[in-house]
C-alpha cells in the first residue's frame, strides 16, 4: 500500500500515516524498519507517526523537513543520528510529543476546496461506522480559530454529517493564560447549536501538566510550577462557567491537579459545573473518590488496547490488571464516557474500543484485564452513548433513542449483542442516520444514501483504498432492533421477533446514537 500510494502521490506533498496503528497487530509484530520505507518511497516523502512515541522519517522527508546535521534538538525528544552526526529518519519522543507534531506541521496543505472535500469524506467515515456525535479534544499545531475555518463552513453551508462538539486547546507554553482568556472574551461555552458548538477548554490546559503517556520510557514528573500555573488557569475557566479536561495518564499527576481543584472549589465553587480527566490509566480509588466528591467525571480510551503490551513490560501484568480501573470508577459512581482517542494513537473505529471494554484485549490479541475489570456489552455501549452525553453537557439530550432526544441512529451490520466478540471489532453501519436524515446508506437501504462524494485531491488515498480497515464485502444487515435484542425465528418460519426490554426506555433505550471522543 506504501509503495503504490508513494508512487501516486505528486511533489510536494507528502503520504501521512498519522497514528491507529501498532507494531503487534501484524503478523511479524515489529515495526516496519526505515530501510524498508525508504526502499518502497525512495523519492515522495513519507511520514509514519507510531502513538506518541515516534516518528519514520524516509530520506525524503528529510530533505523536505531540512533536517540534516543542523537539524535542531528538541526539549523531551530526539532525532536519532548515525555516527557521523546525519540524521536517521527516527524521531523520538522522550516523553514530549512536540517533536512529533513541530515536524508533521512542516508538510505542505491541500487547497481550500480540497480540505473541504476531504473533511466531509472523513466525517462520512465517521459515519460508516454509526459515529453521530464526536467531542474533540482539540490537539497539537491545532489554532483556534485559524485552523477551524473549513469545519465552520461546512457547518455554515449545512454540510456537517456528525454533531461536534469542540474543546479549545492551549498551544503556547507559557503563554496558557493568555490564550484562554482571549478565547473567553471570544466566545463562550456552548455557543453554537446542536450540530457546532464550543465544548469548554482543554485537553491541554498547562503545558507544565501534561504527562504524555509513552510507555516505552518512565513516568514524567511534573515541573514544580504545574500547581500555580494550572491554578490560574482553572480559576478563570471557573469564573467564566467554562467546562473543562485535561489529559491526565498517572495517578501522581492526578494527585497534584485535584489538589488545584479543590483549592479552587473552596473559593469559587464549581457548583456542577462539568469539568473532567481524559485517560487516567492509573488513578487510585482514593482519588476517583475526590473526583466524585468535585463532581467530576473521567473519559476513558482505548490507549491500552494499542500500547497494552508495552505498559506490561514496564509495569508487570499484575498492575495492568486495573489499568484504567474503570469498573471501580463505575462501582464508585462517578460519570465515565468511552472513546477513542482518535487519530493520532488509536483508530477513530468505535467497535475496537467496545471490543477492547468487553473482552479486556489489546489489538495484538493481549489479555490484560480479568473478568472483573471487563464490561459486558450493554454496560459498554452505554458508556460511549448515554454516557459519553454528559461529556458534552447534554446528558437527557442524546445518547439514547427515546422521545425528546436528537434523531441520531445507526442500524448495523450485524448483532453486536450476540456475535462472537472477535466479530465486534468488525461492525459497521448500514444506515446512519443524524437529524432525521439520512447521512449514510448501503445495502438494503442503499437506495437512502446521500449523493456520493467526489474524491479529490485524485491522488487522494480514499480513492483507491476506501476507508479504514474497508472490507471487500459488508456483512448482512440487521435492523438495529434486532442488534439490540433478537429472538431467532421459530424453526418453522417466520419473522425475527424482538421481545427483550433492556434500559429506561425499554428497547430503544440504549440506542445506538453512536459517539466518539
Amino acid at each position: 500500500m506504501l509503495k503504490e500510494q508513494a508512487a501516486r502521490t505528486p511533489a510536494p506533498q507528502w503520504v501521512r500515516v498519522i497514528g491507529g496503528w501498532t507494531e503487534f497487530q501484524f503478523a511479524e509484530r515489529r515495526m516496519p524498519t526505515l530501510d524498508e520505507i525508504n526502499a518502497v518511497a525512495p523519492d515522495t516523502p513519507v511520514f509514519v507517526m507510531h502513538l506518541y512515541d515516534r516518528v519514520l522519517l524516509n530520506a525524503a522527508a528529510l530533505r523536505a523537513v531540512d533536517y540534516d546535521k543542523n537539524a535542531p534538538n528538541f526539549p523531551a525528544g530526539e532525532v536519532q543520528r548515525d555516527r557521523h552526526g546525519n540524521p536517521t529518519g527516527l524521531l523520538i519522543a522522550k516523553p514530549n510529543a512536540n517533536i512529533l507534531y513541530s515536524t508533521l506541521a512542516k508538510g505542505p496543505k491541500l487547497s481550500r476546496e480540497d480540505q473541504l472535500n476531504s473533511s466531509r469524506l472523513f466525517f462520512r467515515e465517521l459515519n460508516r461506522f454509526g459515529i453521530t456525535s464526536v467531542i474533540d479534544a482539540g490537539g497539537g499545531f491545532q489554532n483556534y480559530p485559524d485552523d477551524y475555518g473549513v469545519v465552520n463552513e461546512l457547518h455554515r453551508n449545512g454540510e456537517l454529517s456528525i454533531r461536534l462538539a469542540y474543546n479549545l486547546f492551549t498551544q503556547r507554553p507559557k503563554q496558557e493564560m493568555a490564550d484562554f482568556q482571549s478565547w473567553t472574551k471570544m466566545t463562550k461555552a456552548g455557543d453554537g447549536d446542536d450540530f457546532y458548538r464550543v465544548n469548554g477548554a482543554g485537553e491541554m490546559l498547562v503545558f507544565s501538566a501534561a504527562d504524555f503517556e509513552d510507555f516505552l520510557v518512565p513516568r514524567p514528573d511534573m515541573l514544580p510550577v504545574m500547581e500555580s500555573e494550572l491554578k490560574a488557569v482553572i480559576r478563570h475557566l471557573v469564573e467564566n462557567r467554562w467546562p473543562f479536561r485535561i489529559h491526565t495518564t498517572y495517578n501522581e499527576t492526578i494527585e497534584r491537579a485535584l489538589n488545584v481543584y479543590e483549592e479552587v472549589n473552596r473559593e469559587i465553587p464549581f457548583d456542577g459545573l462539568h469539568w473532567f480527566f481524559d485517560h487516567c490509566e492509573t488513578i487510585s480509588d482514593c482519588n476517583i473518590e475526590r473526583v466524585k466528591a468535585l463532581g467530576g467525571g473521567i473519559a476513558v480510551q482505548n490507549r491500552m488496547a494499542f500500547q497494552g503490551e508495552y505498559f506490561v513490560a514496564r509495569y508487570g501484568s499484575q498492575q495492568a490488571k486495573r489499568t484504567p480501573p474503570i469498573r471501580r470508577m463505575l462501582e464508585m459512581g462517578v460519570p465515565v464516557g468511552a472513546g477513542t482517542d482518535a487519530t493520532r494513537v488509536s483508530s477513530y473505529n468505535p467497535y475496537v474500543s467496545l471490543y477492547w471494554l468487553i473482552t479486556g484485549k489489546t489489538v495484538g490479541g493481549l489479555s490484560l484485564y480479568p473478568q472483573e475489570n471487563r464490561l459486558d456489552r450493554e454496560e459498554a455501549l452505554k458508556l460511549y452513548t448515554m454516557g459519553s452525553s454528559w461529556f458534552s453537557t447534554e446528558d437527557g439530550k442524546k445518547g439514547a433513542l427515546a422521545p425528546g432526544q436528537l434523531a441520531d441512529l445507526a442500524v448495523l451490520s450485524a448483532d453486536y449483542f450476540s456475535i462472537p466478540e472477535e466479530e465486534i471489532k468488525h461492525l459497521e453501519s448500514v444506515l446512519t442516520i443524524v437529524g432525521g436524515k439520512v447521512v449514510y446508506a448501503i445495502d438494503e437501504f442503499s437506495k437512502l444514501a446521500p449523493p456520493a462524494l467526489p474524491v479529490s485531491p485524485s491522488w487522494s488515498p480514499v480513492k483507491e483504498f476506501s476507508g479504514y480497515a474497508k472490507q471487500p464485502t459488508q456483512p448482512v444487515a440487521a435492523s438495529h432492533s434486532a442488534s439490540c435484542s433478537h429472538v431467532t425465528a421459530p424453526a418453522h418460519g417466520g419473522t425475527q421477533s424482538h421481545l427483550q426490554v433492556m434500559g429506561e426506555f425499554g428497547l430503544w433505550g440504549l440506542g445506538c446514537d453512536c459517539f466518539a471522543f
